[in-house]
Order: C-alpha cells, then sequence, then structure tokens
C-alpha cells in the first residue's frame, strides 16, 4: 500500500513557514483591546486569503481587481494594528504574473503602498511597529526584490520547456529528414539494380530457348548486380550505425590506393561528438567516391582543422577540374552533401583551381555551449 504524509516530499519547510505567516495576524489581531477593531481584523484578514486564492486563479482585468483589493487590506491592517507581513504575499503574487505590464503596474503601486505604511507607522512611532523594524525592513526588501526574482524564474522555466519543445520538434524533423534520406539512398541503391534484374531475368528467360549462351551471360550479370546491391545495403547499414573519422580514413586509403591516387591525411581535430564524427565521415565518403570516380587524379589531400568556433574540411585534388553534372542535379554526390550540412548549418565551397578542392565548414556547437556555460 502508498504512505501518504502530510506534506509533499519536495515542499521542504515552506508549508510550515506558510502555516506561521498565515496565523501570524491573528497574534496581532488581538493585541487591540477594541471588539470591533479585532472583528474588523478577522473579517479583513479571512477576505485577504479568499482574494489571494482568486487572485491566484484569475486572468486579464480581474488580476488588477484582486491585487488592488490585496493591496488595499494589507494598508488597512498596517495602519490598524502595525501588520505589514501582508506585504510578503502580495509580493510572492506579484512575481507570479505573467503578463509584464501588469507585473509592472502592480509592483510599483504595491512598492509605493508599502513604503507608504512603513513610514506612517514610523512617523506615529507605534510602539508594535517599531518593535518588530528589522522585520518590517527585511519585508520592504522582499517587496523590492521577491517579485523580479520569481517572475525571472518563471520566465525561464517558460524558456525552458520552449527550449524543449523546439529540441523535440527538431529532433522529429531530423528523424523526418532522416527518413527521407535512407527512403532516397534506397532507391538509389536498390531501385536502378533491381530494375537492371528484373529486365535481364526477362531477357534470359527470352533467350533460354533462342540462344542459351546469351541467357546464361545475363544471368550471370543479374548473379553480379544482385551481389553488388547486397554489399551496398550492408554497406548503408553500417554507415546507419555511426562512422568514426578515422575508420573512415583507413577506408579512404584503401579506396585511393585501389585506385592509384596518392593519399595525403592532416588532422588536428579533439574533442567532437560522434554525431559529428559520423557527418564528417559521411562527407568524406562522398566526396572521395567523387574524386575516384570523375577527378582521373594522381593525388588527393584530405585536412581536418577545428577552431574555436568552426570545423573545417578541406579535400583537394589533382584532377581534371570540373564537377559532374549528375552530382549536382539528382541529389548524389555534391548535392547530398549540401543537404547533410543543412542539419548544422554547415557551408560547402567548391574551388576549381589546379584540381577541385572542397572546403567544408561546421559550426563548432560544442565550443560555444561551453562558452556559454563560462558566461
Amino acid at each position: 500500500m502508498k504512505k501518504y504524509s502530510f506534506f509533499q516530499k519536495w515542499s521542504g519547510i515552506s508549508p510550515y513557514i506558510w502555516a506561521v505567516m498565515s496565523i501570524l495576524p491573528f497574534y496581532f489581531i488581538f493585541q487591540s483591546s477594541s471588539t470591533p477593531e479585532i472583528i474588523t481584523g478577522l473579517i479583513l484578514t479571512i477576505i485577504f486569503f479568499i482574494s489571494l486564492r482568486f487572485a491566484f486563479i484569475s486572468k486579464k482585468w480581474p488580476v488588477y481587481l484582486w491585487t488592488s483589493i490585496l493591496i488595499g487590506i494589507s494598508l488597512t491592517m498596517s495602519i490598524l494594528f502595525a501588520f505589514i507581513y501582508f506585504s510578503f504575499y502580495i509580493a510572492y503574487y506579484n512575481g507570479n504574473i505573467k503578463n509584464r505590464v501588469a507585473f509592472l503596474t502592480l509592483y510599483i503601486i504595491h512598492l509605493v503602498a508599502t513604503t507608504f505604511s512603513i513610514n506612517y507607522n514610523l512617523v506615529i512611532k507605534d510602539e508594535v511597529f517599531l518593535s518588530q523594524l528589522p522585520f518590517a525592513i527585511i519585508i520592504w526588501i522582499s517587496v523590492i526584490l521577491l517579485p523580479f526574482n520569481i517572475y525571472n524564474r518563471k520566465k525561464q522555466e517558460k524558456l525552458e520547456e520552449q527550449l524543449e519543445d523546439a529540441n523535440k520538434r527538431i529532433a522529429e524533423l531530423v528523424k523526418y529528414k532522416e527518413r527521407q534520406r535512407i527512403a532516397r539512398d534506397l532507391h538509389d541503391t536498390l531501385g536502378q539494380k533491381l530494375s537492371m534484374i528484373g529486365l535481364k531475368s526477362d531477357l534470359a528467360r527470352k533467350l533460354i530457348y533462342k540462344d542459351p549462351e546469351k541467357a546464361r551471360n545475363e544471368l550471370k550479370d543479374v548473379q553480379q548486380t544482385a551481389r553488388t546491391a547486397l554489399n551496398e545495403v550492408r554497406q548503408m547499414v553500417s554507415q546507419m550505425r555511426g562512422i568514426r573519422i578515422k575508420d573512415e580514413i583507413i577506408r579512404v586509403k584503401e579506396i585511393l590506393k585501389a585506385a592509384g591516387i596518392e593519399f595525403e591525411y592532416v588532422q588536428d581535430l579533439k574533442d567532437v561528438s560522434l554525431f559529428y564524427e559520423n557527418m564528417i565521415s559521411m562527407l568524406i565518403k562522398e566526396a572521395i567516391n567523387n574524386v575516384v570516380k570523375h577527378s582521373h587524379a594522381t593525388h588527393c589531400k584530405i585536412k581536418i582543422l577545428q577552431h574555436d568556433d568552426e570545423i573545417s574540411v578541406i579535400i583537394k585534388d589533382d584532377g581534371i577540374g570540373s564537377i559532374p553534372t549528375k552530382d549536382v542535379g539528382d541529389g548524389h554526390g555534391l548535392q547530398g552533401m549540401r543537404e547533410r550540412l543543412e542539419f548544422v548549418n554547415g557551408t560547402l565551397e567548391i574551388l576549381m583551381e589546379d584540381g577541385i578542392t572542397l572546403i567544408i565548414k561546421i559550426p563548432n556547437v560544442r565550443k560555444q555551449v561551453e562558452v556559454e556555460g563560462l558566461l
């Protein structure tokens, strides 16, 4: 069975403080020797707590009404019984007002009223008030500082909620974009090859009696195409698991060596998230694929540099210095790289001089977060 306590565990001592503050006005009221004043004080106290409750659940113009009633009762209690502690309740409530104009207006009115009540009791030299003067000063300071403290905290909580919602939306958008990318990659990888398998299978079926030798050749092509498609699917699955830069560089060395291209690698990269490593690895992969397929280069250099505000990836080859039109228009190669960089507000610059140089710049978010934390 669940066990319940009188106060929730997270409440701490705050319920006890508010309970004592709620009993305190009755102590001051019964100090008076006049029965009408005692009755008036009791009625005002009851009306104050009822009004405070309605103030917390009210919106728009009723906020001004209930706060005015609270300030009026607080001012009356301070004049009749030298009781100024209702100002602390009002200060706490003012900090919870969401509308900035209403907050500033009621904050100023309440501060003026509290200052007036304190000065009034000082002028008439009320003995009860003078005996609690240090507490009165604390209340006055609370009236000045507490509303802004609570207001800013509430505003920060609201901003944090909005940020959390924005992060969730971004996460959903990233998932949606990633699904689109996977769908595009699957279509580009398997669509063409499956169509080729289908066409060659139909052709082999037609040739199996007319020309068995050609039919066997077509079936060999089908077999080779199927194996190629299977290898590409396996490669895509391994990419989705996340690729480290060092692992991708090993693969790049093997590919360039097999293509007869000399490879040079310079790296100055320290602490980078797995997401950024995977992003950079995929960009390098697509760039090197273009180098091998289209550049006819003999030398390729990759340089990765990490600065305070960005990460630079420079990929240069000494090839023919032209950009294949296919890569620009159909979602492959350079266009795919630009789409990936859009996720992180990165940029891609292409220089065509003594070959092709790709300059990729990615904002160094990790450094920016650290600087914000220090501030």
